[in-house]
C-alpha cells in the first residue's frame, strides 16, 4: 500500500486513545524516545491546565512493529489515559455509576464548541458524549501518527518545526522566521516563541487571561526542510499539496485560518512583490533568493522550505462561561466549565508540525511507493538522480 492512512478512536476522559496507521513500508527503523518525545512537547507550555499534571503519554505500540522496525503491516498504537480512574464511574464502556452520570451531565452547551450542533446531529441529550470525543485530548493521536510519520520524513532528510509568533496581541502574527531560527527555538521555553524577545510579553497576556477568567489564541509558523520537488500536483484539485495541507490544519481544533508562505500578506502587494523570481547557475541549478510561496507553487512542491501559518483562535471553554441555554430545561443558563486551558498555542503548534508531516509523508508514499524501504530508497535516488541532471 503507497499511502499513508490513520485512524484514531477513544474519548478524552475514557481508558485510552488509539490509532491505526496504514502504509509505513517494511524496514523503517524506529526511535521510541523520538515518538514519546513528540508527545512531551504537545502537553508543554505555558496557560495549560490541570490535565497535564496527570497524564504523560506514551506510546504503546501493539502491532505492526518487531524489534523496532516496521514490518509493512497495519500498525496499532494505544496512549492511555491515565484520569480515566477518576472518571471509571462515569466513563466506563459497560458500568455506570447513575449518580456519577448526573454529577458529570453537560447540559448547558459552550459557544464556539461543538456541544449543541453535535448533541442535536447524534441526538445526545447529556452532551458530555459530544464534548468526549470532540476534545482536543484526541490531538494526542494524530501527534503520535504524525511521529510515525516524521520517522519516516527523517531517512529522507526532511525536517519540521514550528514555534509561535503570537499569542493573543502580545508578538506578531506576520513574523517570518527563517529555517534557521526555527531550528534555534528552544522546546523547553514557556511558550515557544519564534522571538525570544516577546516570549515574556506573551507570558504576561497569558496571565491577564487567567485572572480575567479568558483564553487566548494567537498564530504559528510551520516549516518543513529539506522537501524535494515534485510532491503533490497540478492535474486534479484534490491532489493539489497546499489544498491538503490546509484540510489538515484547518482540521485542528480551534484553528480558524491557515496561510501558505507570505499568504494573507501577500493579497496586499503587487505581483513583482510577491513571487520569487529564478535563476540558474552550475553550482545551484535552479534557485530563487526568496521564498514568498512558502514551498508551493501550483500545488507542488518547488524545492524551497515548506512554510505554513496557522491561526488558532481562543480556546471555546471559558471558566466564567458565556450565555448559553440548559438543553433539558430550555432556559438561560451559563455555559458549563470543563476543565481546560487558558491557551495552547505551543501544544497547537506541535500538532500542526504532526498534520504536515502526515500530509508529507503520503505525499512521499504516493510519489515514491514501495512496499520496504529499500524499494521506496531506491525510488527516491532515481528521482532524485533525474532532478539533478534537469
Amino acid at each position: 500500500m503507497s499511502s499513508f492512512t490513520f485512524v484514531t478512536a477513544g474519548e478524552s476522559h475514557g481508558p485510552a486513545l488509539t490509532v491505526v496507521i496504514t502504509g509505513i513500508p517494511a524496514g523503517l527503523a524506529l526511535d521510541r524516545g523520538r515518538i514519546n518525545r513528540e508527545l512531551t512537547r504537545r502537553q508543554h507550555g505555558y496557560g495549560r491546565g490541570g490535565r497535564m499534571k496527570i497524564e504523560s503519554d506514551e506510546a504503546e505500540i501493539t502491532a505492526g512493529v518487531r524489534g523496532g522496525e516496521t514490518l509493512g503491516s497495519p500498525i496499532s498504537i494505544t496512549i492511555r489515559n491515565r484520569d480515566f480512574e477518576n472518571w471509571r464511574d462515569s466513563m466506563d464502556p459497560w458500568t455506570i455509576d447513575e449518580a456519577e452520570r448526573q454529577k458529570r451531565r453537560v447540559h448547558s452547551p459552550r459557544p464556539g464548541h461543538v456541544d449543541l450542533a453535535g448533541g442535536m446531529k447524534y441526538d445526545r441529550h447529556d452532551l458530555r458524549d459530544i464534548l468526549e470525543r470532540a476534545s482536543a485530548r484526541e490531538t494526542a493521536s494524530r501527534v503520535v501518527a504524525g511521529a510515525m510519520a516524521r520517522e519516516l520524513l527523517r531517512a529522507f532528510g526532511i525536517e519540521l518545526r514550528s514555534a509561535v509568533v503570537s499569542v493573543g496581541s502580545a508578538g506578531d502574527p506576520d513574523l517570518s522566521p527563517t529555517w534557521e531560527e526555527l531550528a534555534a527555538v528552544d522546546d523547553e521555553s514557556p511558550l515557544r516563541a519564534a522571538r525570544p524577545a516577546d516570549e515574556q510579553a506573551m507570558i504576561a497576556a497569558v496571565d491577564v487571561a487567567r485572572e480575567a477568567g479568558e483564553t487566548l489564541g494567537g498564530a504559528i509558523v510551520i516549516a518543513a526542510h529539506g522537501v524535494p520537488v515534485g510532491l503533490g500536483s497540478y492535474v486534479q484539485w484534490s491532489e493539489k499539496l497546499d489544498g491538503r495541507i490546509g484540510q489538515a490544519i484547518l482540521s485542528i481544533h480551534a484553528v480558524k485560518a491557515v496561510a501558505i508562505g507570505d499568504g494573507v500578506a501577500a493579497t496586499s502587494r503587487n505581483g513583482s512583490d510577491v513571487h520569487d523570481a529564478i535563476y540558474f547557475d552550475e553550482d545551484r541549478g535552479y534557485h530563487r533568493n526568496s521564498n514568498r510561496a512558502g514551498g508551493l507553487e501550483g500545488g507542488v512542491t518547488n524545492g524551497q522550505d515548506l512554510v505554513v501559518r496557522a491561526y488558532m483562535k481562543p480556546i471555546s471553554t471559558l471558566r466564567r462561561g458565556l450565555p448559553s441555554v440548559d438543553v433539558e430545561l430550555r432556559e438561560p443558563h451559563r455555559s458549563q466549565w470543563e476543565r481546560s486551558d487558558v491557551t495552547a498555542v505551543p501544544a497547537c503548534g506541535v500538532v500542526c508540525e504532526a498534520m504536515l508531516a502526515i500530509v508529507l509523508c503520503d505525499a512521499m508514499r504516493a510519489k515514491f511507493g514501495g512496499d520496504s524501504m529499500t524499494e521506496m530508497t531506491r525510488n527516491y535516488q532515481a528521482y532524485m538522480e533525474q532532478i539533478r541532471r534537469w
